[in-house]
This record gives C-alpha cells, sequence and structure tokens, in this order.
C-alpha cells in the first residue's frame, strides 16, 4: 500500500476533504499505526476553528485512536510489535525532560504531544505516533469502543479515581453526553452513591438505566444546589458539561471538604465566590485527561466492568456528517469514524 487516505481541513473552518497521501515511515521511537476507529472529540473543533496556538493547516485532527502497530521505527521500545492492538488519545507523548516530566507528571508537560496538533490525528487511515503514547488495548474490547476510551473514558475514570471520593460516599456527574454517561457507569462501578444531573425530567429514566441512584432535573426547584443537600451533600460533582452556570450551580451542594473536578471546558469564567469555599473548606481543581498508562488502565477498567460507550459509527469518508452531528450536540453519545 502506497496511499492512504486522510480526511483533513484545508483552512480554520474548513469542511473535510478526504485525500490521498503517500504513506509515511514511523522514524526512531515511532510506530504507524492503521487506524480501525477514531472517536470525534468536541475538543477537536477548537483544532479545526484554528483557535489554539501552534495548528497548522491542513489539519488531520483525531485523538481518540484505536488501531493495529503497522510498523515500528528504529530504536522503539521492543513491547511494541507489528499487529498489536494500540489506542492513543489526548496523551500522544511528551518531551520527557521538562519538570513535571521529570517529576513523572507526563501529562501536564508543556510540550504535550497532542494528536491532530502536535501532528495528524486519527481521521486517517494510517497516522505515526510515539511509542510513549500507545496504551494496548485488552482483548475483548471492540476498536470503535476503544478509541473514546482514550479521551472520554479516560478523563472521567480518572477524574474520579484521583478525585476525594470514597466507596459509598455521595457523588454527582453533572451532564449525560459523552463525558458523563460514561463518568456516571464509572461512578457505580467504583462504588460510590451516584447522583446524575442533566436537563429535563426525560432524562431520568436513562440516569438510572446508566446505574445512577438519583437523578436532578437542573431546570426544576429547587435547583440543583438544594437537591444535592436535601441528600446530604456531594462529597464529589464531577463537572462534565462544558456549561460554566451549570457547573458553578453545583458549588453550594458540595459537603464540607467537598470537591468540584472540572472535565468540562467552557470559555466563559465560573462564578464562584471565595465564601462559597472558604466556610465550608471546599476544593475546586481542574482535571486533565490521562497518559497511556491511564488509558490502559481505563480500558481494562471498562473490560472487567463491562462498560462500553455508546457510540454512532460511520466511515471516513462521511467525516462532515458525523463531526456535524457531535457540533449540534445530535450524537448519542460518541460519534466514532470508522475504516
Amino acid at each position: 500500500m502506497s496511499s492512504y487516505r486522510v480526511a483533513q481541513a484545508g483552512a480554520a473552518g474548513a469542511p473535510f476533504e478526504i485525500v490521498e497521501r503517500e504513506v509515511p515511515e514511523p522514524g526512531p521511537g515511532h510506530v504507524r499505526i492503521a487506524v480501525a476507529a477514531c472517536g470525534i472529540c468536541h475538543s477537536d473543533a477548537m483544532f479545526v476553528q484554528g483557535e489554539l496556538p501552534g495548528v497548522r493547516f491542513p489539519l488531520v485532527p483525531g485523538h481518540e485512536i484505536a488501531g493495529r502497530i503497522d510498523a515500528v521505527g528504529e530504536g522503539t521500545d521492543s513491547r511494541w510489535r507489528v499487529g498489536d492492538r494500540v489506542a492513543v488519545g489526548w496523551f500522544g507523548g511528551s518531551c520527557g525532560h521538562c519538570t513535571p516530566c521529570r517529576q513523572g507528571d507526563f501529562i501536564v508537560c508543556p510540550q504535550l504531544k497532542v494528536p491532530g496538533w502536535a501532528y495528524d490525528g486519527g481521521f486517517a487511515e494510517m497516522t505515526v505516533a510515539p511509542a510513549d503514547a500507545l496504551a494496548r488495548i485488552p482483548d475483548g474490547l471492540a476498536a470503535p469502543d476503544a478509541g473514546p476510551m482514550a479521551c472520554a473514558g479516560v478523563t472521567t475514570y480518572n477524574g474520579l479515581r484521583r478525585s476525594s471520593g470514597r466507596p459509598g460516599d455521595l457523588v454527582a456527574v453533572l451532564g449525560l453526553g459523552g463525558l458523563g454517561h460514561l463518568g456516571v457507569r464509572y461512578a457505580v462501578a467504583m462504588g460510590f452513591e451516584v447522583v446524575a444531573i442533566a436537563r429535563g425530567a426525560d432524562k431520568g429514566d436513562f440516569a438510572k438505566q446508566l446505574g445512577a441512584h438519583h437523578y436532578i432535573d437542573s431546570t426544576a426547584r429547587p435547583g440543583v444546589a438544594e437537591a444535592l443537600q436535601s441528600l446530604g451533600g456531594a462529597r464529589v460533582v464531577l463537572a462534565t458539561a462544558a456549561n460554566s452556570s451549570a457547573i458553578t450551580a453545583t458549588v453550594d451542594g458540595l459537603t464540607h471538604r467537598g470537591e468540584l473536578v472540572v472535565i468540562g471546558a467552557d470559555s466563559e469564567p465560573l462564578g464562584i465566590f471565595p465564601t462559597q469555599l472558604l466556610m465550608n473548606a471546599r476544593v475546586v481543581r481542574g482535571h486533565p485527561s490521562g497518559t497511556a498508562q491511564d488509558v490502559q488502565e481505563t480500558m481494562e477498567f471498562s473490560v472487567l466492568h463491562g462498560i462500553r460507550p455508546t457510540i454512532e459509527t460511520m466511515p471516513l469518508e462521511h467525516a462532515n456528517e458525523a463531526y456535524g452531528r457531535m457540533l449540534a450536540g445530535a450524537a448519542r453519545f460518541r460519534m466514532v469514524l470508522t475504516g
């Protein structure tokens, strides 16, 4: 095979076009991946719209990649071989020498190599990635399910397991979209008493199907904070919704020393007063995605507990339609491009 296809945006905001390129050879420490599936994340829009510094066009986005190693570059870790099933997520490699990397905190590397930003992403039949970005896909997990685990999955799983919540604690998940529907399932599997929060009474049945013990309609009265306090107050709120107003509305629903973990990105500021934090010693923190090892552990946990993302698949040549469904909020709940 001398060429492969990519779905690329030729300029900021431009529609995707299918283009053939010459098959690249992986360099030292890199592998070439035959992409079987790639999830479409809402943050892909930041790349396509050219909103991030250093984004170059034409651009091939996609950081929820699942496939098989097709070729191994010289000097690459011998653990990785042709035919291995691997996933690559938001963590697409790190510099290895900055202070965070030297401290082992690779996910906050200032030179983080996000696919679609540092190199071509997974809206393609092939991509080349650094070996330190690879997570091994466990048996029993299909590629279209593995792809979203590399970003949506690891972000929610890690956000919960690194929180202050302990089994039996009341934990709320704000939002039931691409991140939130996984967050509820992970929270249940971790042994929390789980509250799902979303807009509209009609989502209550779905929340219960995911395993949530309680459902709060954020449009109803009393408000979200009062409803959480009536349940005893949340030890943790995992805010997956990209809506600063909705996130802010949960703060007073935290118990003493409760923790708001923000993983949904919005350009508007949070409207939190210092006294809301001070008097009850509450904590607000942002949580990034996770390293390749975190992605692998997320997939293994998912297989162990039978957790899969709810996805819609479309072939690569329908990238514009799939991307449009994601932007419109019409996806249930993750669009995935397949080869």
